[in-house]
């Protein structure tokens, strides 16, 4: 899979958001930390399918609006209001509705690693992981 140099910073911004993010929850919910993870992961997504694509995505699908709602008000709980936990809790199930479409391909490419597919592709664990991704996933 080929990538442009845009997304190839896209996915850098992605990631560093996540790592912000969960260093944000293990440093007991530090605002700053969680707000500037969010803004490099939206802007992080927006590099690596446009503009355009991420209004559509967020915006203009009827499927996604709710998950959208949740998303963005935890942010606004989050930053705005100084509610980390509960703005925390709020944006993950947001998240969830919003890109819980995308887990089992996530699992699928996972598979594939050197490590970590050894450990998914484990008897018990991809029953789990299977069950938890929503539907049966080729090992």
């Amino acid at each position: 899979m080929w990538l442009s140099d845009t997304q190839k910073i896209g996915v850098g911004l992605t990631a560093f958001g996540i790592i912000m993010m969960v260093l944000g929850i293990l440093l007991f919910f530090d605002g700053g930390l969680l707000a500037i993870g969010n803004i490099l992961f939206l802007s992080g997504i927006t590099l690596i399918i446009g503009f355009k694509k991420t209004i559509i995505f967020f915006f203009a699908r009827k499927d996604k609006i709710r998950g959208t709602i949740f998303f963005f008000g935890g942010i606004i709980l989050l930053v705005f209001v100084k509610m980390p936990f509960l703005g925390m809790i709020v944006e993950f199930f947001g998240f969830l509705n919003l890109f819980g479409d995308f887990f089992p391909v996530i699992i699928r490419f996972s598979r594939q690693l050197p490590i970590i597919g050894t450990i998914l592709c484990a008897p018990y664990i991809s029953n789990v992981v299977d069950k938890l991704a929503g539907s049966k996933l080729p090992v």
